[in-house]
């Protein structure tokens, strides 16, 4: 061979045909299933999102702009901060207040305890922290237990549904405690490779409220003339009249017919009758993923091609624990929103987000700001929301009116399958003590930070015994489903009706210790300065008795900074100016962290929260170098060959 007469030609020819391909799987590798990853890929899974035990993220901003985004917290305007999250620092990084109703509960209050996107890489091109792009500290309002959101992901995650991860935060602004914030995964490039790899596919957030803005991805702020009158809501101490809401569909800016298009109801083939999905875009998009959204949305009302037009498995998987929880402050409620839609390849899923009003707040509770509820409301409505109908699990709205829903449900085959996801998750994740065991951990680790939190929306107290209701409502809500799923209690909204007897008594809970929805019942005056205000010797125990506080001490007033930890505040020259990023640095230095894949439960169902992928960032990183290093390595001989044997 090596005397061939064209033995040159021929190791040239097989020189470049290797370089290609190395050039190939170096920058085409997605198409042959390898993913090239970053050697910060993800690792904020096992970093920030480490949910046994408490992070700490510290805020360092000017406080000139600390007092200027809390007087126009509602315009949320980004601000320059540095965060350090566990000892870790970032400079150049924005943040700004966020949310809809419940900023605008904020903004009415005395308080300053706002929800907040920290977004990393707004002034510097690429920074993260960890993998992380975008992340939100959810200020947990509304929620005595501290743990509705919380449970709620760690249920979507249990049954393998794409939901963000969290975990709980000890944030401080300017070296001073500020509260005990729940840190939230944002729906962004790291979420989408964390779930989806390199078919992230198109992501919207589909919302015709935006009360109180949250408008990052587009449209205006409605006109709040035009919301109905919190006073309208039904009574809800009895099995709800679904057809007795106010109507919402004209509040606000609407657009997409009247807001249809973001309860996924299809119109017509015009883009423009869909802006209210096109608005919350997280990636870009192009016309044609536009039509071919809307011929999804048109099959799916049609009902036609359903295995094509939904990823029926993780859409059923998803509702399974959305009705669980009785949240209707979303895609199932009047509201229609609160959720991401994922498209890929014409087929539509759903991304779980916004739990704080789940377990009956929206609902009642004293939905509208502070209203009591009185021990026999709450007693019907404890009943209500435990047997609540998981065939017809929707509130002021009807199943007709939400078809991703209703078109599952109505067909047989697929009710069949919701049933048995159903069961899957009744056994493995309640009957199996896994709920308790997951409030008893959680509890065990807030609970001494709940007690000295300085800007808490309720007592240490009224915490205990929100816990305590909420796992006997956990307790109750699956010894009902269970009922329902062996026909003992009926299922559906007029089966309920037709036999209230056959419900499960409720009567023992107080729904309203849970917390009073949009923010009523925030005690003011009892905010405190670190370490002042509680009683030290009270229980931690959440499910104690509760016991007297001693909170005497006022925050200090709203658009006030807190103190800097040398005193001073007046200074802003500790905060970093914005950097163009070509030339930015931080202190933050990203480290390796494997994606692995997630535990299995003994019923076959995820039950982590790590990546559900399959292999690692850094298993994908050495096999691209791998093959690549190979076919450079092939290059030389080939050329090293040419010239020994060359005649």
């Amino acid at each position: 061979m090596a005397d061939h007469k064209n033995i040159e030609r021929i190791c040239i020819i097989i020189g470049i045909v290797t370089l290609i391909i190395g050039i190939g799987f170096a920058y085409f590798g997605e198409s042959f299933g390898i993913t090239a990853g970053t050697s910060a890929d993800l690792s904020y899974v096992t970093t920030l999102f480490d949910d046994t035990v408490v992070h700490t993220i510290d805020i360092e901003i000017a406080e000139t702009d600390w007092v200027s985004l809390q007087e126009n917290a509602s315009d949320e305007e980004y601000q320059l901060c540095a965060v350090t999250v566990d000892g870790e620092k970032l400079d150049n990084v924005a943040i700004r207040p966020k949310g809809n109703s419940s900023l605008s509960s904020v903004v009415s209050s005395d308080s300053e305890r706002y929800s907040f996107k920290i977004d990393f890489d707004k002034y510097s091109d690429g920074l993260t922290y960890h993998g992380l792009d975008k992340l939100n500290l959810n200020n947990i309002i509304s929620d005595n237990t501290y743990l509705k959101e919380y449970l709620s992901y760690d249920m979507m995650a249990y049954m393998g549904v794409a939901a963000p991860l969290s975990s709980f935060v000890k944030v401080s602004v300017n070296g001073e405690y500020f509260g005990l914030y729940l840190a939230v995964e944002g729906v962004e490039e790291a979420f989408a490779e964390r779930n989806y790899g390199s078919d992230e596919g198109n992501i919207y957030k589909p919302d015709s409220m935006q009360i109180g803005g949250d408008n990052e991805m587009g449209g205006e702020k409605p006109d709040m003339t035009n919301m109905p009158e919190l006073s309208q809501m039904p009574d809800m101490n009895q099995v709800p009249d679904q057809s007795s809401m106010p109507d919402f569909s004209q509040m606000g800016n609407m657009g997409g017919a009247s807001g249809n298009d973001v309860a996924l109801i299809y119109s017509d083939d015009e883009l423009s009758s869909y802006e209210n999905i096109w608005e919350g875009t997280v990636f870009d998009v192009t016309s044609s993923d536009k039509e071919r959204l809307i011929n999804s949305i048109k099959q799916l009302n049609a009902g036609e091609n359903l295995e094509e037009v939904v990823d029926v498995e993780a859409v059923l998987k998803y509702f399974v624990v959305h009705n669980f929880v009785d949240n209707y402050d979303s895609y199932t409620g009047s509201m229609k929103h609160n959720y991401y839609l994922r498209e890929e390849d014409g087929q539509l899923s759903m991304i779980a987000w916004d739990y704080n009003l789940a377990f009956s707040n929206f609902s009642g509770g004293g939905m509208g700001g502070g209203t009591t509820t009185t021990a026999t409301a709450s007693t019907d409505e404890a009943t209500t929301l435990v047997n609540y109908p998981i065939d017809t699990p929707v509130s002021g709205t009807t199943m007709d009116e939400r078809p991703l829903l209703n078109e599952l449900l109505s067909k047989e085959e697929y009710l069949e399958q919701y049933h048995q996801y159903f069961q899957e998750f009744i056994s493995g994740y309640f009957e199996s003590g896994q709920c308790t065991a997951t409030i008893d951990q959680a509890t065990a680790l807030i609970s001494e930070y709940v007690k000295d939190d300085p800007t808490a929306f309720c007592t240490y107290e009224e915490y205990q015994a929100g816990v305590a209701v909420l796992e006997q409502f956990c307790e109750l809500r699956a010894q009902s489903i269970s009922g329902q799923l062996n026909g003992t209690i009926p299922a559906t909204t007029e089966g309920q009706a037709a036999e209230p007897t056959a419900l499960l008594d409720g009567s023992s809970l107080n729904i309203s210790a849970l917390g009073s929805s949009m923010g009523g019942g925030m005690d003011k005056n009892r905010i405190t300065p670190t370490g002042q205000g509680t009683d030290q010797t009270a229980s931690s125990d959440p499910k104690a008795s509760a016991q007297t506080t001693t909170a005497t001490t006022q925050q200090p007033a709203k658009g006030q900074p807190p103190n800097r930890p040398d005193g001073d505040t007046t200074s802003a020259a500790a905060t970093p100016q914005p950097v163009d990023s070509s030339e930015s640095t931080t202190t933050a230095e990203n480290q390796t962290g494997d994606r692995q894949a997630a535990p299995i439960s003994e019923n076959g169902l995820q039950n982590d929260r790590t990546i559900p992928n399959g292999a690692t960032a850094t298993n994908w990183d050495i096999q691209t170098l791998i093959l690549f290093g190979g076919s450079c390595l092939l290059l030389v001989m080939a050329i090293l060959v040419t010239k020994l044997y060359k005649r």
